[in-house]
């Protein structure tokens, strides 16, 4: 795999389990594929019963970190593709967000997409530093980083924050004529991340549907 994902070297991150998904040579389908929306209207259907509340606190004490409270705005991404199902009203982005949204929502792990176009392929995760920001949405709104986990992009010697459980970057988010992507899912270690190996291969599966090549793994912290 080309892509790279390093760990900070920081014991807060031990509990943290990523799975990496790369996929190169994208082809950009007409449309999204119908079954994303029928999965997530079914899953709605059950009211949210096949989210444990084991695993939504787990994925929120993996964001709890200094001053990071992962609650109301600032819960992880998987929370609120939860609520959008149960409102029917599950969003629709392009094929790729769509695929990535989805095994999200069932896995109850929230997932960034970047285009590695944008991005590079070196990456690590660390937590946000004081004074840390990036854009996150077509209108120029921005998240406050400070001690939220983050996915890093390297710029030049330094490493900037491109991703994270909450909301990613425009600057690397993936758009029509990007040629290869990575995924990144965010899983807490232990008993709750048993389903991260199966989402890692769901996604890949969708996406491999739409690219050349697709690989995947789980990373975390070196050691561990």
């Amino acid at each position: 795999m080309k892509t790279i994902l390093t760990f900070e070297s920081d014991p807060g991150l031990d509990s943290i389990r990523i799975g990496l998904i790369q996929a190169e040579g994208i082809q950009w389908p007409e449309k999204t594929d119908p079954c994303f929306a029928a999965r997530a209207a079914e899953f709605g259907a059950l009211g949210g019963a096949a989210i444990s509340p084991g695993r939504k606190a787990a994925v929120r004490d993996m964001l709890r970190h200094g001053s990071y409270k992962p609650a109301g705005r600032a819960k992880p991404s998987s929370e609120y593709l939860l609520a959008a199902a149960l409102e029917g009203d599950f969003p629709s982005v392009n094929y790729f967000v769509d695929a990535a949204n989805l095994v999200s929502l069932v896995s109850g792990y929230p997932i960034s997409i970047v285009d590695l176009g944008a991005s590079g392929g070196e990456f690590l995760l660390r937590r946000g530093l004081e004074g840390e920001t990036y854009v996150f949405n077509a209108g120029g709104q921005t998240i406050d980083l400070k001690d939220l986990l983050c996915v890093c992009r390297r710029e030049g010697k330094l490493f900037i924050p491109t991703a994270n459980p909450v909301r990613d970057s425009m600057a690397t988010k993936i758009f029509a004529g990007a040629r290869n992507l990575a995924a990144f899912i965010y899983a807490p270690a232990g008993p709750e991340d048993r389903d991260l190996e199966r989402a890692c291969a769901e996604l890949a599966k969708y996406l491999g549907e739409a690219a050349g090549t697709v690989e995947w793994l789980v990373a975390r912290q070196a050691g561990r």
